[in-house]
C-alpha cells in the first residue's frame, strides 16, 4: 500500500468516533441586559443567568429573564482562535493535505447572530463559508487523541466570513479572515450533542448554497484538538472551527447569510458596507 492510499485509510479512521454514552444537552447563551453583557442557561423559553462562562465554572445565579426579551451575542469569549483550511473534500481539488491546514484570527472578528457582518470599503469579493464552532473546555497540551473529547465543551454554527482577493494576495490570511466582524459565532452554546455526525447547511437569502455532515471532515473535531494541542496549549473558551464545504460565492450589501447546525440553532446575519 502506497503513501497515497494510506493517507486517505488513516484520515477515515481518525474520523470515526465511538458511541459515546448518551449525555444531557444543555444550551447557553451570552446576552445584553442592563448594559453589559452576561452569560446564561437556556431553560424552556427562560434564560437562568450564570456568574460567568459555563467552560470557566458559571454558576446560577438565581435570577432569570425570558429568552425572546433578550438580544443575544456570540456566546463565546475565546483568547485563541484556531481555523481549519481545507477540511472537507467537497472544498478542495486534488488530495488532501498530510497535516491541517491551520491558522489563526484575532478574537476581535467574532460577532453574534442578528448583528451586521461589515464589508470594508476595499473588499470587493466578501464570501460567505459555513462551519461548525467547538469550543475548548479545559487547558490542553499534548493531549492524546483518545482523549481529545474529554476536551471538547461544546459545539456553535459559524460562519467564517472570507475575502478572497485579499486571501489570495496577502501573504498571510490575518486580514481576509480575521476582519472586524468577519466571524459570526452562535446562536447557543450547546454541550452533549454527537458533533461527530451534525448536519451543516449554509443559506444566502433563504437559497440553500452549502450543507454536508461533520461525519465528512478530513481532520475530525477531536483530531484538530490533539494536533494543536502538540503545539499550543488551548485554554477554555478557546475555538476550534470545521472549514467549510463545497463552493462559495460572493455576498453583496443587503444579503443575509443563515448558517444552521443541527442541534445548535441558526445564525443570521445581513451584510452591509463598511465606509
Amino acid at each position: 500500500m502506497n503513501r497515497s492510499t494510506v493517507l486517505p485509510v488513516c484520515l477515515a479512521l481518525w474520523a470515526v468516533v465511538l458511541p459515546l454514552e448518551a449525555q444531557e444537552i444543555h444550551r447557553y447563551v451570552r446576552y445584553e441586559q442592563g448594559g453589559g453583557v452576561q452569560w446564561g442557561e437556556v431553560v424552556g423559553e427562560a434564560v437562568h443567568e450564570l456568574t460567568s462562562a459555563p467552560y470557566a465554572g458559571g454558576t446560577p445565579t438565581g435570577r432569570t429573564t425570558a429568552l425572546s426579551s433578550l438580544t443575544l451575542r456570540a456566546p463565546v469569549e475565546p483568547t485563541q482562535i484556531f481555523m481549519t483550511a481545507y477540511n472537507f473534500r467537497s472544498h478542495i481539488t486534488g488530495e488532501p493535505a498530510e497535516y491541517p491546514g491551520l491558522f489563526l484570527v484575532p478574537p476581535s472578528s467574532i460577532i453574534g447572530t442578528g448583528q451586521d457582518i461589515v464589508r470594508p470599503p476595499e473588499s470587493t469579493n466578501l464570501h460567505y463559508e459555513a462551519e461548525m464552532v467547538a469550543v475548548v473546555g479545559r487547558e490542553a497540551r499534548n493531549v492524546p487523541l483518545g482523549e481529545a473529547h474529554e476536551y471538547v465543551f461544546g459545539v456553535a454554527a459559524g460562519n467564517d466570513v472570507s475575502e478572497r482577493d485579499w486571501q489570495r494576495d496577502d501573504i498571510q490570511w490575518s486580514r481576509a479572515k480575521g476582519s472586524r466582524t468577519f466571524n459570526v459565532v452562535g446562536p447557543h452554546l450547546v454541550t452533549g450533542l454527537d458533533y461527530a455526525d451534525l448536519e451543516i447547511e449554509g443559506r444566502l437569502n433563504g437559497e440553500r448554497v452549502q450543507g454536508q455532515n461533520t461525519s465528512d471532515l478530513i481532520f475530525s473535531i477531536d483530531y484538530m484538538l490533539h494536533y494543536i494541542s502538540q503545539y499550543f496549549t488551548l485554554h477554555p473558551g478557546d475555538l476550534i472551527w470545521t472549514g467549510t464545504m463545497g463552493s462559495t460565492r460572493a455576498m453583496e450589501p443587503g444579503d443575509t447569510y443563515e448558517v444552521e447546525v443541527e442541534g445548535v440553532g441558526v445564525i443570521r446575519n445581513t451584510v452591509v458596507q463598511g465606509r
